[in-house]
């Protein structure tokens, strides 16, 4: 029996891999079962980003090795929507890196700043990947708690108080996912101050900027920021490209070339095509997002009767491609999520999958239609 490595030891696998399983395993057998737990977009991308992939195919570039810092004119494509979008002045040429989706980014930082022993400020609740590759890593995940009294923004006076000595990384992520919780700019300028004073490296991950939010912010835009933070963003939530995995990672010329050292070395570029579809992406107008939003706006009036419906509260200001629900009193997330699951055969997520701070909270995603969500609602009545 070959042993495996001792990283692995120290993670599990991904929760809605498992799940997955369970709830694949139930419509096999033939109950219908509705899943409001993923965040999968269901809608179609712009037309003109399907032309300009299908039209990339045919070209003769298409099929050879790509540039691993992508494409010069989506490295210009992402600048230009910086500039437009966030009022953030980058450079195509150094402060622009285009990334398969911006998890691969996640362990690409990760691997590029960290050693066995550092440690890493994580949000809780937040995205499990942050715990995971700081595991896998041999560094040390060092959780802040985030709650409503706060509006889910980090207590930084409490961090203070700690031993930050050997912290190397803070992962922040705004808006906040699981929680819909939108950054304030009082927010974003203490963040950089708290990162200059204690020579930390924070990373934004911004993929909800643009999803039922009306002022979507980047950390960069904060005077000094980028000596100190790089920020992750994303196409799979904005123009419903998930599965494309087309991600970015933008800041400081230097991080980005630590980050490229370790990027070149695991892969070998993006597909040309998906290149190509992706600069039609980031040319998109204000109608695009607009027509996306008032999609998602009817989906969450559902989704916020469907919660009524169950008992649960939740902030009607929140933002994002999900709703993030409080349970009555006293009852546990994972209990709930499983009864509601065999009883009515809908997936929803519990929130402890984003640590201990979600407990006695769940999480709805949107990626649903109208009929189904309707469905839904009249399944617990």
């Amino acid at each position: 029996m070959i042993e495996v490595a001792d990283r692995l030891l120290s993670v599990e696998e991904y929760y809605f891999s498992k799940k997955l399983r369970e709830v694949n395993a139930l419509i096999a057998s033939g109950k219908p079962v509705i899943n409001l737990g993923i965040g999968s977009p269901d809608l179609q991308p712009p037309q003109k980003v399907i032309e300009a992939l299908t039209k990339g195919l045919l070209d003769p570039q298409a099929h050879k090795y790509q540039s691993y810092q992508g494409l010069p004119e989506l490295r210009k494509a992402i600048a230009d929507f910086y500039k437009s979008q966030y009022q953030v002045k980058l450079d195509p040429n150094s402060e622009v890196l285009p990334l398969m989706g911006s998890k691969e980014g996640i362990m690409h930082i990760s691997m590029a700043f960290l050693n066995k022993g550092d440690a890493v400020l994580i949000p809780n609740p937040g995205y499990p990947t942050y715990q995971s590759v700081t595991k896998l890593l041999e560094a040390k995940p060092v959780f802040y708690d985030l709650d409503a009294k706060n509006n889910w923004l980090p207590d930084l006076k409490a961090l203070e108080k700690q031993d930050l000595s050997k912290v190397k990384l803070m992962w922040v992520n705004y808006p906040h996912m699981p929680t819909g919780a939108l950054p304030t700019k009082a927010a974003f300028l203490a963040l950089v101050a708290f990162a200059k004073k204690h020579k930390i490296l924070i990373i934004n991950d911004n993929p909800y900027s643009f999803i039922l939010n009306e002022k979507p912010m980047s950390i960069l835009a904060i005077e000094g920021a980028k000596d100190v933070c790089l920020e992750l963003n994303s196409l799979s939530k904005t123009f419903n490209m998930a599965g494309w995995r087309v991600g970015m990672l933008v800041g400081n010329e230097e991080h980005i070339k630590n980050v490229l050292k370790v990027k070149s070395n695991m892969d070998s570029g993006m597909f040309y095509g998906i290149q190509k579809g992706a600069v039609e992406a980031l040319k998109c107008s204000s109608m695009w997002f607009a027509t996306l939003n008032d999609v998602y706006r009817e989906r969450r009036d559902l989704v916020w009767r469907l919660a009524d419906t169950l008992g649960c509260t939740y902030d009607k200001h929140a933002s994002g491609l999900f709703v993030w629900a409080k349970l009555p009193n006293d009852i546990k997330a994972e209990a709930f999520i499983d009864k509601i699951l065999i009883e009515n055969h809908i997936f929803i997520t519990p929130g402890t999958v984003f640590g201990t701070q979600g407990e006695g909270y769940i999480r709805f995603s949107l990626c649903a239609e109208t009929e189904i969500l309707e469905e839904a609602i009249t399944r617990v009545l």
